[in-house]
Formats: structure tokens, sequence, C-alpha cells
């Protein structure tokens, strides 16, 4: 530990207190998993259960083929079972409500039971081509985005309806309240009851992915491509993140809200890697 003489306590208190006002923020990594989740696209954190969702594609993004699946992981990145719920084509966003699981699959929400990871129910999407992410609000309204042919799905009492037309290509979704937040090509949006969409903050890479809130309007942001943002209540961007250097994807990001730990998984790099973010 290094000792610091009385006169420059002044300069470091002042120093602290300039970055908590600038509201500056960075991520450390805590952990990665070994490269054994095959093609993790979304995580999401269940306070209720202590465990870490995570979607496997274990395939291409947009096929078919059965090989797609959920695992389960410890909050500290152990793997508790790679192998909780098999059979899907290739899932990706995450949401839940009541002790359900709800995943988007293609063209289907595909509903699990928590407790048992047993498959309860799938719920066709017309016309869907692409769902992607997932969010549930707090009456158990399911939204599903659909980032191919634009639409944002609402799913109400199992039955599925357009609730929203996107600009560009939809991914990242969350409600709060009686408002959805869009992610769409770099830009984040508010869509209110009026179904108006108002942007809240834009300059980001084009393939954003996940959004988390941390407080009331400041929001944690991924994107595919390799790069996490934060995004303030005035529509500031600031990068806390970019691998694309080492080409790892950041896909749909989890949030303990709690312990503030970002948890991101790497597509094509098989893992998943928790960050603190301070």
């Amino acid at each position: 530990m290094r000792l610091y003489k009385y006169w420059a306590l002044p300069a470091i208190v002042a120093a602290l207190s300039a970055t908590d006002v600038t509201g500056q923020h960075s991520l450390e990594k805590l952990w990665e998993t070994e490269s054994i989740i095959q093609v993790p696209e979304s995580v999401l954190y269940d306070g209720d259960q202590k465990v870490l969702y995570v979607s496997q594609i274990d395939g291409k993004g947009g096929e078919r083929d059965g090989k797609g699946g959920i695992a389960v992981l410890t909050p500290d990145g152990k793997v508790k079972n790679l192998d909780w719920i098999t059979g899907l084509n290739a899932p990706k966003g995450l949401g839940k409500y009541k002790g359900k699981l709800y995943i988007a699959d293609l063209d289907e929400v595909v509903v699990a039971d928590i407790k048992s990871g047993k498959i309860l129910s799938k719920i066709k999407v017309p016309d869907a081509k692409f769902l992607n992410d997932v969010t549930v609000d707090k009456a158990g309204n399911v939204y599903v985005s659909d980032s191919q042919t634009k639409n944002i799905h609402l799913i109400k009492n199992d039955a599925s309806s357009v609730y929203f037309v996107s600009a560009e290509r939809p991914n990242g979704v969350l409600a709060l309240g009686s408002d959805l937040l869009v992610l769409d090509a770099g830009a984040l949006y508010r869509v209110g009851k009026d179904k108006k969409a108002v942007k809240l903050a834009e300059g980001m890479e084009k393939s954003t992915d996940g959004i988390e809130e941390v407080k009331p309007g400041e929001y944690i942001v991924s994107c595919w491509a390799g790069v996490v943002y934060y995004v303030t209540a005035k529509g500031e961007v600031t990068q806390l993140l970019d691998t694309r250097g080492s080409s790892t994807n950041s896909a749909d990001i989890g949030y303990d809200a709690k312990k503030k730990i970002v948890y991101v998984p790497t597509f094509a790099k098989n893992s998943v890697v928790a960050y603190q973010l301070k």
C-alpha cells in the first residue's frame, strides 16, 4: 500500500470529487469462462435464483437446426449446467417473469419453467424472420424485436401482435414503466404509449445489441461488433470497452444491478466475460 504525505490529501480528494461530478465510468475485468459455451448470444442475470442464463446458438444465427440451447452459470462464472435446455434453433434474447423464462428463437418465443428447465410452450410469431431481443414489463407483457422485419412484437396472453415498427434494424429492447426502449442501428429510442419514437442517444457503433438500466435515465449498451457504451440521461455516450482489435464480440449483455457487474457474451469466442462497472 502506497502512503501519501498529508499535503497530498487535498489533491487526492479533489481528483476523486472531479471523477464523481463528471460521472466517468469504466469496466474492470473480473473473470472469463472457458471457451466451452457454444456461440453465446445473450446473458440474463436471475437475482432470485442467483444464476446466469446464457443462450447458445451453437451454429448459425438464422438456421433452424435444433442445436441451440440455454446454459446455466453461477454468478462467478462456473458452469452449473451447460445443457439446461436443449433442442432450440438459434436462441438469442432472454427475459423472465414469475418463474418463466422467455427465449427468442427465430420465429417463435419459447417459454420455459425456471425451476425445472422444461419447455412449457412455444408461441409462434406470425411473419417473424429473425427474432432477437426480449424484454418483459411488470404486467407480464413480452416484447420481442425482429431485426429483419423491423417489427417489435407484443405477446400478451400468449397472442402476438405488432406493437411498433422500427426504422432500420432493431435489436435491444428494454421495458421501463409504460415506455419501451429500442436500440436501432447505433441509436437509442424511447417509444411511449403513443407509439412515437423519441431519440435519446446516437453515434454508437451500428451493431447495437443489448441494453441494461444502471439507474433512471442511464444505461449500459453493447454492440455486437465488440463495443460497450455508457449512456447518460443527457444522451451523452462514453465508450467503456472496445474489443474489436481482438475480434471479440460483445453481444446481448446481462447486468447485476446490486453488484454492478456486466456480463458480456463473446459470441464467436465461446465465452462469457464479467466486468465490474466503476
